[in-house]
């Protein structure tokens, strides 16, 4: 199956700095993926490569089909209605379905001749979302959707863009800092950290390889990939990648989401990729 999106080793700098080095990943068609990272890791970097709005100093990224971006600050005029938004929406593209987008913002309740300015952060949101998704893109990208918005505004956008992923084929990349806001939506994932891609693939199957193990100070970890490894008194926890090890006294479970994005974040050295052999290659 042909990606929706794919890097090859993908580097991009600003000046002498490089915001992005060496990153090689592919999203499958028809996924949502979420995009996590710190500040600075080089999130939006990679989606303005992606859609083209910067050009990579190494490497190459390229999309299958059209590709529609929503930016965090949701760039939408003020002092312009609704329904004036989407006329230049109309203007600015050539693929264009003004009923599908009309249909939607009436279906949210959002007036068409209502003031931008006029709508609540939620509201905005939904219409950014709506222009992006007139474009009738085969990969809409997504920037911080979610910031700034109250926990119900952010569970109706989330709803709301998940109700176009199961009505068409649609690939959707969206970064967030709040893992929880993409545990239930997200099958994808990418992790980002320092400019380098360090985790990629499908979250299921992340999650069924690896452990959280939790046991006493000096039990044996032998032949053990360790990912990350904390310590409280004489209690240790670690995040680990394959087979558990033999020694009894260790508890093993399943970790969560937010369990092993925390892990690798706190161990830059890590790592989960396609084709990887080991953890920390």
């Amino acid at each position: 199956m042909t990606p929706a999106l794919e890097a090859t080793g993908l580097g991009v700098r600003y000046r002498r700095t490089w915001a992005l080095r060496d990153c090689s990943l592919a999203v499958p068609a028809g996924r949502v993926a979420a995009l996590v990272g710190p500040n600075g890791a080089g999130k939006t970097t990679l989606m303005h490569a992606a859609v083209g709005l910067l050009r990579p100093a190494r490497g190459s990224v390229r999309v299958a089909g059209e590709a529609a971006f929503v930016a965090q600050d949701k760039p939408l005029y003020d002092s312009f209605t609704v329904a004036e938004m989407l006329a230049f929406g109309r203007r600015m593209n050539r693929r264009w379905d003004g009923d599908a987008a009309a249909g939607r913002l009436g279906a949210l309740g959002i007036p068409l001749d209502r003031k931008v300015s006029g709508l609540s952060g939620g509201q905005q949101a939904q219409v950014a979302v709506t222009l992006a998704l007139a474009v009738r893109p085969d990969l809409l990208v997504l920037d911080e959707p979610l910031a700034n918005l109250d926990p119900l505004a952010r569970h109706d956008v989330m709803r709301s863009i998940m109700a176009e992923v199961a009505e068409r084929e649609l690939t959707v990349l969206l970064s967030s800092h709040v893992v929880s806001d993409l545990e239930e939506t997200c099958d994808w994932l990418v992790v980002l950290n320092g400019g380098r891609l360090q985790v990629s693939g499908d979250i299921e199957e992340l999650l069924d390889g690896h452990r959280v193990l939790t046991g006493p100070d000096g039990a044996s970890a032998a032949g053990v990939r360790v990912v990350s490894a904390s310590r409280t008194g004489r209690q240790v926890s670690m995040l680990v990648r394959g087979a558990c090890p033999p020694d009894p006294r260790w508890r093993a479970r399943r970790p969560g989401l937010e369990e092993l994005v925390m892990g690798y974040l706190r161990s830059p050295e890590s790592a989960a990729l396609p084709d990887l052999t080991g953890v920390g290659a």
